[in-house]
């Protein structure tokens, strides 16, 4: 699904040249889960943001479904991403004076869909995320965690063949924080394609890989096997 080679990107001023990322090379397939770690300013932000065509590489080459996205236009770059991608960010990024099932629907107005389609499509995501009680409530009138909920549900309603997660718990307590992760695993477990950026590596357990950066390089890989106290744990802050 993914291949990047010797990816960069450089930003440049008149007078100072910063490399946030430097020729990294990255391959994710169809149906995993991947946690990308690393201290504040590693690059790890920019890389999902390149992966999520809302910037370009400076060098190298990125494939994202068979397609070069390196040189890419911003218009050739949304057409991809609005119909492939679903984004979950760490500021919920709901939009206060609409409702929640309004929220979740936008995407859907923007690719264009029917509207008989559209509420077949919310309602069946509101209900599989467990949201569609809280439909009519404005963003201001939920907990973090609903708020998060009504986020996964906007980035999956159009069903994106790519998840992509910017700490999706960092403004989260611990116990709404564990309700997303379990979700996210739940989707993983449906097949989805998920690429996460964090700093917990409590949240990193749930991946079946994680990518470790520093200073704009990827520095080590390892896949990691759930641990069965992760389960214990989720199941006790669900129960």
């Amino acid at each position: 699904m993914i291949t990047t080679t010797q990816l960069s990107k450089i930003y440049k001023t008149e007078e100072v040249q910063t490399t946030a990322l430097n020729k990294v090379d990255l391959k994710i397939v169809e149906g995993e889960f991947v946690a990308i770690m690393g201290p504040s300013g590693c690059g790890k932000s920019t890389l999902l943001n390149i992966l999520g065509l809302l910037d370009d590489a400076s060098q190298g080459s990125y494939k994202f479904l068979d397609h070069e996205i390196v040189g890419t236009n911003e218009r050739g770059r949304a057409q991809l991403r609005k119909k492939n991608i679903g984004f979950i960010f760490q500021n919920f990024n709901l939009i206060d004076e609409l409702t929640v099932y309004e929220n979740i629907e936008l995407p859907l107005i923007y690719n264009g869909v029917s509207s008989a389609d559209r509420k077949k499509r919310v309602e069946e995501i509101m209900e599989k995320i467990n949201i569609i009680h809280r439909a009519k409530h404005y963003p201001q009138q939920l907990s973090g965690g609903q708020q998060q909920r009504a986020a996964v549900a906007r980035a999956l309603v159009t069903k994106p063949k790519l998840i992509l997660a910017d700490e999706p718990t960092g403004n989260l307590d611990s116990s709404n924080g564990n309700e997303v992760m379990n979700l996210l695993a739940e989707l993983h477990r449906e097949g989805s394609t998920i690429v996460m950026v964090t700093h917990s590596s409590y949240d990193a357990g749930f991946a079946s890989r994680i990518v470790n950066m520093k200073d704009g390089e990827i520095f080590s890989e390892e896949h990691a096997t759930q641990r069965k106290d992760v389960f214990e744990k989720s199941a006790v802050v669900e129960g």
